[in-house]
């Protein structure tokens, strides 16, 4: 899920900044930024798990098997339990959105924007991206409330008058 809101952003980011700079094959260059970041996500979960496998690879052996009608608790007691082992975990589970991310950022700025390498220019238009989203949120929001229409005067009262 990370992953995936990662992306959605990335790939807009890499969009709007194509269009900025008037880069022809703007779709083509989308499409390069998501099939990066696509296959980082592939290659770094799996060596995600080869590493996780590893570290827990001294907890049993190959003739490990467990008995289906076996319900005790189930959870790993010697690997990721403790605080150092959730930040491992934390660290698993953010890691390949984050090297995607920089891998899109590094593509859009080396072939689209076609920048000097700096850490300012590598995140540029970023905060751009949230500030027209947010402001656009807001617009819409604001057209959305519904005045109370006034109400037709009573006709009644303006024939007595007459």
């Amino acid at each position: 899920m990370i992953s995936a809101v990662m992306m959605i952003l990335a790939v807009i980011w890499v969009y709007q900044s194509a269009v900025k700079a008037g880069v022809p094959n703007l779709l083509m260059w989308v499409g390069i930024a998501a099939g990066v970041f696509l296959a980082s996500q592939f290659f770094l979960v799996n060596v995600n798990v080869y590493l996780l496998e590893s570290i827990r690879g001294g907890e049993g052996d190959f003739n490990y098997e467990r008995d289906l009608s076996s319900v005790g608790d189930r959870k790993n007691e010697g690997g990721f339990q403790n605080f150092g082992g959730s930040l491992l975990s934390i660290f698993f589970e953010l890691m390949p959105p984050v090297v995607g991310f920089l891998l899109v950022a590094f593509i859009r700025l080396q072939f689209i924007v076609k920048e000097a390498f700096s850490i300012p220019a590598l995140f540029g238009g970023l905060a751009e991206m949230f500030a027209k989203a947010g402001k656009d949120a807001f617009e819409t929001m604001k057209e959305s409330v519904v005045k109370p229409k006034e109400q037709p005067k009573d006709k009644s009262a303006d024939s007595n008058k007459e």
